[in-house]
Formats: C-alpha cells, sequence, structure tokens
C-alpha cells in the first residue's frame, strides 16, 4: 500500500491508521512525488483537506474545509481516511481510529480537560470508539485513578530484568536468553544485577525518593534457581527502604520454573504477589506456541503457591493464539476462575516483527479477528459477573483484530505496578538488562529515558559503561 503525503505532518498517524485496515502489507510512505501509483491512499492539505483512496475497483474521496488549528486538521484528515477504509473494508474497528497504546490516559486527559460527558461523546463521535470499549475504557480509567492517586511527588517504582527463560515462544520479540544456552551468563549477571542494585538504591536514598512497589519481570525470574533469587531479593530487601513499599510482585511466569525451594525464597524475601502465566490451559496450543509446560503442570504450580501462603496470584491468558477456537479460549478461563486466581490478565496475541510466528509466515486473517473479539466479549462478560473489575488496559500495534490487552483482578487485588507504568504516573528505577528507567519531571510531565544495555553478554561486559549512565538520575533532580 502506497501512502503519499502533500502538504501536511500527519504521516505517522496517518500510517497507523493505514495499517488497522491492512496489517500484512508493507506501508510505502511517500512524502515528495511527482505521481501516485496503485493502490494508493493520498492526503492533501491546503485551504482544504483532501483524503482520496483507489484500492483495485474501489475509488473514494473526501474533501472538507481547512481549519486553523493544526491538531484539528490532523483529526480530521486521520477521520476522512478512517471513514473511507471502513467503506472499503467493510469493517468498523472496535477502537474507532486510536492507534497509541495509553487510550485511558487520553480518555483521563480529555475528562480533565471537558469534564466526563464531553469527553466520552469525543470518544465515540471523534474518535469512533465502539460502545462496548468505550464502556470498558470508562469502568478501568475510574478504578486507575484510585490508584494514581497513591502515588506522591517523590514516588518511584524499581523494576527489576531477568532476561533468562526456559525457551523462546513463538509470539515473543523479547530480548532474552533461553538459560540452557546462557547458562554461564547467569551466575555473573546476578552478581552484577546486585551491585547495580546497590548503587540504585544509594541514588534513591540521597535524592529523598519514596519505592511504591518493585516488580521484577523478565524474561521469566523464576529460571534463577532458590539461592540466585535469595540473593537478588535479598539485596532488595536491605539496600532499599521497603517501609513505604506496597506491592512486591515477581513473575514466575512459566509453571515449569515452579518449585518448593523458589517458593519459599519468594516468600522469605516478602513478595506478596506472584504471575503464574499458562496463556492458554490446551496442550496441543502449548505445544504449537513453543511453551515447555502441559496444562497439569501450570495447575500444579499454582496449587504449589497456595500451599506455600501466596494469596495474590495473577494468571495470563491469551486471545487469538493461532488455530486456538473459541471454545478452548473459554475453557481455559473459565478454569482459571474455578482456581479464585485474584487477576486474571487477559492479552491479545500481538504479531510483532520479530517473533517466531511473523518470520514463519503466520498470517492472521478477519476470522481470526472476530475469533480474538468474541474471546474478549465472553472474558469481559465472565469476569465481570464474578466481580473482578478492569484496572489497567493498554495496546500494542499489529494486535489481532486491533484490540487490547486488560487487567483483571477482585477488588483491592490490583497491581499498582501495572497502572504506574502504563499511566507513567511517576518515575520507574530499572536494573538489569534490558531496563529503562523512565525518569518523570512531575511539574512538566517530562519523562527522561535511561536505556540499560538489552542483550545479557552485553549488560556483564559493559557493566561500568552502564554505571556511568546512572549518573543522568541525580542530575536530572537538580544534583
Amino acid at each position: 500500500m502506497n501512502l503519499y503525503i502533500k502538504n501536511n505532518t500527519f504521516w505517522f498517524e496517518l500510517e497507523n491508521l493505514a495499517r488497522l485496515f491492512f496489517p500484512n502489507e508493507k506501508i510505502n510512505v511517500y512524502k515528495e512525488f511527482s505521481e501516485v501509483t496503485p493502490p494508493y491512499i493520498y492526503t492533501e492539505l491546503s485551504d482544504r483537506i483532501t483524503v482520496k483512496v483507489v484500492i483495485g475497483d474501489f475509488c473514494d474521496e473526501a474533501c472538507v474545509p481547512a481549519e486553523s488549528e493544526n491538531s484539528a486538521n490532523e483529526l480530521q484528515t486521520v477521520r476522512l481516511l478512517y471513514k473511507i477504509l471502513v467503506r472499503f473494508s467493510g469493517v468498523d474497528q472496535a477502537w474507532g481510529l486510536l492507534t497509541g497504546v495509553r487510550p485511558i490516559k487520553l480518555l483521563r486527559k480529555l475528562t480533565a480537560e471537558r469534564g466526563a460527558e464531553a469527553a466520552q461523546a469525543g470518544f465515540l463521535n471523534d474518535y469512533f470508539v465502539s460502545p462496548e470499549k468505550l464502556r470498558l475504557s470508562v469502568m478501568t480509567e475510574q478504578n486507575e485513578r484510585r490508584i494514581i492517586g497513591l502515588s506522591k511527588p517523590e514516588s518511584f517504582s524499581l523494576y527489576v530484568g531477568i532476561p533468562f527463560c526456559p525457551s523462546r515462544c513463538s509470539y515473543c520479540s523479547f530480548v532474552m536468553s533461553s538459560v540452557e544456552r546462557a547458562k554461564k551468563l547467569v551466575e555473573p549477571y546476578v552478581d552484577l544485577l546486585c551491585e547495580e542494585l546497590k548503587l540504585t538504591a544509594q541514588l534513591a536514598s540521597d535524592l529523598g525518593l519514596r519505592l511504591e512497589t518493585v516488580y521484577f519481570g523478565g524474561g521469566t525470574p523464576t529460571t534463577l534457581n532458590a539461592e540466585q533469587l535469595d540473593r537478588v531479593l535479598g539485596t532488595v530487601n536491605s539496600c532499599f527502604d521497603m517501609s513505604t513499599c506496597r506491592e512486591f510482585t515477581v513473575e514466575a511466569g512459566r509453571p515449569d520454573t515452579i518449585d518448593s525451594e523458589r517458593l519459599s525464597a519468594l516468600k522469605e524475601n516478602k513478595v506478596g504477589r506472584i504471575s503464574i502465566n499458562p496463556q492458554t490451559l490446551n496442550n496441543t496450543i502449548l505445544q504449537k506456541i513453543g511453551r515447555k509446560h502441559t496444562a497439569e503442570q501450570f495447575l500444579e504450580a499454582f496449587a504449589l503457591a497456595r500451599r506455600h501462603g501466596f494469596k495474590n496470584i495473577n494468571t495470563d491468558l491469551i486471545a487469538g493464539l493461532p488455530s486456538e477456537p473459541f471454545e478452548s479460549f473459554r475453557r481455559s478461563l473459565d478454569t482459571i476462575l474455578s482456581l479464585s486466581a485474584e487477576c486474571v490478565t487477559v492479552h491479545t496475541l500481538c504479531m510483532k516483527r520479530a517473533a517466531n510466528l511473523t518470520t514463519e509466515g503466520v498470517v492472521p486473517d478477519r476470522n481470526d479477528a472476530d475469533i480474538a473479539r468474541k474471546m474478549l466479549a465472553y472474558a469481559e462478560k465472565t469476569l465481570t459477573g464474578d466481580g473482578y473489575i478492569p484496572y489497567y488496559l493498554y495496546r500494542q500495534t499489529r494486535m489481532v483484530g486491533n484490540l487490547e490487552n486488560v487487567g483483571w483482578s477482585k477488588r483491592g487485588f490490583e497491581s499498582l505496578y501495572n497502572v504506574y507504568v502504563m499511566d507513567e504516573t511517576h518515575t520507574i528505577l530499572a536494573c538489569g538488562s534490558g531496563g529503562v528507567t523512565k525518569l518523570k519531571d512531575q511539574s512538566t510531565d517530562y519523562l527522561k529515558r535511561i536505556f540499560n544495555f538489552k542483550y545479557p553478554y552485553e549488560y556483564i561486559g559493559r557493566f561500568n559503561e552502564l554505571l556511568e549512565r546512572k549518573a543522568e538520575i541525580p542530575r536530572f533532580y537538580g544534583q
């Protein structure tokens, strides 16, 4: 698909919108051109806004007067293109023309500017968000607001990255290493991670920052053995001021990494919330997506965690996995609910460029999108009926059906960290390979990012350079 841009700067928004309707095609963007070649989308801004689409026998064009505000012209251009592409495809996108990661943050911003009623009307009429997604957004925003209100100007959260997994899932594009292939890196990685944590704790203390949440992600943190886990978790507990910490989460993630020794290490180090993520409870699908565990192992791991006293367990499911029928997803969710998990995060499959699914040529079609939408509708109806609330929501490009990921929880068990990182509420100090520190200026909402090295071997080999980057933290706070 060719996208031609004349006299406007909206190419990024227009390209993202075009990708919603042509997810499996390359979008070629032309800002300088002498002629246009079908199939194409043509947009022009002068005293009028012009949008024209030519695809095969389909040809449609719309023109409206331009406005004085560039932001208004941008929205109007995108709206015109959206309407034409809906006529071409016969598909109304569930999230309308929204392509951003954080629709709830947008709704909150519009609510602050216009009031709740006008903001919700804008979602429907300006952005063409469907009534069901507006309803979900309103519920989520209300639940997020209470959590955001707990944060103080001096608050921060700590993220700790463990970039190792038992194997790579077919849908995954995160930078991680198979623990079997990277076995020699694990021990030096743990040693240096503890050093970085000590330095970061000292910086936080010197700056008078207040720790709200701790989150261990990955990868799969429980690929570390019990002794290594104890060392890293113990470093956090001994070096940071934990007296203000409201939540300590570790993604146990893979059921095949969970045993009594690791769970004991978590419990003894005051971890209160863990994730055990099956993604599906269909063994055939698990095998297809590269998971090295069975549904039965998940059930055993969940029961073992309960016996070790864990009272806040999250489970992840993915809607839209290749070849998984609706009934399979329904059975997985119903089984999770029978366990009374405190949190259920329902993701939609995202076709990331670097994932094996994408490189192997898997191409979701409209039927896949319809099934995923049906799965999410069932999840919302069933979870709300069981007393769960949506407490955070985000979206990604290349999601099947242009849908969303939603965190559902029993009231009082919401993950504060997930809300803070998605809302960009306060500073996130990140340690470990792949971590991104995000420094928040509360007076301007400006975010400064400091990137750690992505790969474990880089993290180990260039560790001193990484520590030098941490010097940006006190400079940001004026010290």
